[in-house]
């Protein structure tokens, strides 16, 4: 069971550099707690919270090691692990694309995390919108990719949205 919290600490903190992909159905944030030689625990521990509070019914982690995945139990947040794959892009893509879909069907908010907010959930995320038939026009899913991450994708990332019809 979840730890009881009061006050101002009861709704937790949003998690750095969320963003809405689709809004209030998915979004993409930093890992809780930062990584690195960032990560705070007390953070991490308040931005599982805001998660949960916030309505979350299923959070993704694309990160490869499946540190801190324990945390999401004891906090009562429910996830998938996913952990991103470079030898195989586009079989790690059409898993996380068919998971995203079927949780979106279930009505369920679902929140995406990587280590960071960068190029690669970024990309990933330009190429569900266009997997998913939500934008058509490759050129339009690269902009609007790019929008969201506030910079130009690098090509990994641009590569990944213009081939994501094929992946369907």
């Amino acid at each position: 069971m979840p730890p009881k919290l009061r006050g101002k600490w009861a709704l937790g903190i949003t998690p750095r550099h969320f963003t809405w992909i689709l809004k209030d159905r998915l979004a993409v944030c930093e890992r809780p707690g930062g990584y690195g030689d960032n990560h705070r625990r007390v953070r991490r521990q308040e931005e599982i919270i805001w998660i949960r509070e916030n309505g979350f019914g299923c959070l993704v982690s694309i990160i490869s090691a499946p540190h801190n995945l324990h945390n999401y139990d004891e906090m009562g947040v429910t996830y998938l692990h996913h952990p991103y794959s470079p030898d195989n892009v586009d079989d790690w893509a059409k898993g996380l694309f068919n998971e995203l879909k079927t949780l979106l069907g279930k009505k369920s908010k679902v929140i995406v995390h990587g280590d960071e907010v960068g190029d690669r959930i970024m990309g990933a995320m330009g190429a569900f919108i266009r997997w998913a038939g939500l934008v058509e026009e490759p050129t339009e899913a690269i902009m609007v990719a790019e929008k969201l991450a506030g910079h130009q994708l690098d090509p990994a990332a641009r590569a990944l949205i213009l081939r994501a019809h094929e992946l369907r």
